[in-house]
């Protein structure tokens, strides 16, 4: 709830759209319904283009949730999955997502991933092996024209995660290559712990979308820590979370600002 606000409250400030995600872990925390609402409530009171994301579901069953539930967009990640397994599975998406507009008039995106971005919202040592196995340009045009995906997500050098030793590096070439032969749309994960120049030259280079989730959680993580060693006594939930809140605000805050070219 906290994090939601936090979130919302910078792209407010910049008159910014966002997405909000959540994972599968996350959606059994919050509730799919629930998580439905609480978007839902800000966009209609505000009039403000605030939407709600599946991130990274692995399965049809768990997108078709989300769906039905009222997701905006859903992501189906079949990148462990074999070429043709995963084309499959994700036009399957594709086709549950269209029919659901087409009955309702309720628009439904849908992306998928290709190729190895790795896995995982945590702080890891070095950059795993197979980070350098990125996407090719004639693999993303079949897939995209196989599967009819909305948004695409590639592998083009960033990783899921926060990396101590060492930075990946966004292949831009690779960035504007795939989104010539594609012509969708084009995500950017594992955005957490880029150089600033990695993001603002993938943007420059084809990328419509950015996520960042580590980062984020770290900044809440630590706000959390500071605010309970500095008020010890206290254990009113909503005053023990409000440095968090305020470190989630900044960090997303200066996020925004670079991914639209805000001084």
């Amino acid at each position: 709830m906290e994090s939601l606000h936090a979130i919302y409250n910078a792209a407010r400030k910049l008159n910014v759209p966002v997405i909000i995600g959540l994972s599968e872990g996350e959606e059994n925390f919050v509730g799919l319904e629930e998580a439905v609402a609480l978007v839902r409530a800000i966009r209609e009171r505000d009039d403000y283009p605030i939407f709600l994301n599946a991130d990274h579901h692995h399965s049809f069953k768990s997108v078709k949730e989300c769906i039905d539930a009222g997701f905006d967009s859903v992501i189906f990640d079949g990148a462990k999955l074999s070429f043709e397994e995963n084309v499959k599975i994700t036009k399957e998406c594709v086709d549950y997502a269209r029919s659901i507009t087409r009955d309702t008039g309720r628009d439904v995106l849908v992306e998928a991933e290709l190729g190895y971005i790795g896995e995982g919202s945590n702080i890891k040592d070095t950059i795993p092996e197979g980070a350098g196995i990125l996407t090719s340009r004639d693999e993303a045009k079949r897939f995209v024209e196989q599967t009819g995906v909305d948004m695409f997500a590639p592998s083009v050098g960033s990783i899921h995660g926060l990396i101590k030793s060492g930075k990946p590096h966004i292949d831009t070439n690779l960035v504007a290559e795939i989104k010539k032969v594609t012509g969708v749309p084009l995500v950017l994960h594992g955005g957490s712990g880029l150089r600033d120049v990695d993001f603002t030259d993938a943007i420059s280079s084809g990328i419509n979308v950015v996520h960042i989730n580590t980062e984020i959680r770290v900044a809440y993580v630590e706000g959390l820590k500071e605010s309970i060693l500095k008020n010890k006594d206290e254990v009113v939930p909503y005053k023990v979370l409000e440095l968090a809140k305020e470190d989630v605000e900044k960090v997303v805050e200066e996020r925004l600002k670079l991914f639209s070219g805000i001084k």
